[in-house]
């Protein structure tokens, strides 16, 4: 993932008033760093469908890799 890339974290909510935060931009489980705080305000999480995005390395995953691989 290139580090010029903008990272976003959208909350939507449903006419229902059932909100879903959406991150964006955001390499491997940092996205769930990114949002935790949003999660905790908002109360239990229901559910959750990981991106490709999510299933990216990291850069230090990608650093840790390549010295031992």
């Amino acid at each position: 993932m290139r580090s010029d890339t903008t990272k976003t974290i959208e909350i939507i909510v449903s006419p229902e008033g059932k909100p879903v935060v959406k991150t964006k931009g955001f390499a491997g489980s940092s996205c769930r760093d990114a949002s935790r705080f949003i999660e905790q305000a908002l109360g239990q999480r229901t559910r959750e469908k990981l991106t490709a995005e999510f299933h990216q390395n990291t850069p230090v995953q990608q650093a840790h890799q390549q010295r031992n691989g």
